[in-house]
């Protein structure tokens, strides 16, 4: 006859579910920090233009205003009818994508900092330094980002 365990099965100590608990946390917070390898349908054609790749028709440009583009970073601009400017996406007081492009004026939504389509300079703080100025290329009426 084949004798059975005494002892009940213990539960997992508090140690043990605090550490699991922690590794799935971690799991989900570095999974959800990836990249997006699969853009959705509705994303622009120039949706992960790299070096090289053309973001946009000039016509696509409003002059006085611009452009942001998300998945490569740079927001194209045109100051003055037939000048092209390409400036980082990322704000430079703490990193914030800027999401809109109004009266002459590029907003970050995190503080309100407000940069020139012009030259990409502050026009309204808490950032203190410019955008930073991106390399593009306009020919014939395609903009490509160098």
């Amino acid at each position: 006859m084949a004798s059975e365990s005494i002892h009940p099965a213990s539960a997992p100590s508090r140690r043990v579910v605090v550490a699991a608990v922690g590794a799935a946390g971690l799991a989900l917070t570095l999974n959800a920090c990836g990249s997006e390898d699969d853009p959705s349908p509705a994303a622009s054609d120039a949706a992960g233009a790299g070096a090289g790749s053309a973001l946009a028709k000039t016509s696509d440009i409003p002059e006085g205003g611009g452009k942001i583009f998300k998945d490569s970073g740079v927001v194209v601009t045109q100051p003055t009818a037939g000048e092209f400017k390409a400036f980082s996406s990322k704000c430079t007081h703490q990193g914030c994508a800027v999401s809109g492009i109004t009266n002459g004026v590029i907003t970050c939504p995190c503080h309100k900092s407000e940069f020139s389509v012009a030259d990409g300079s502050v026009k309204k703080g808490p950032a203190t330094q410019p955008l930073p100025e991106e390399k593009i290329t306009v020919s014939g009426d395609s903009i490509t980002l160098a």
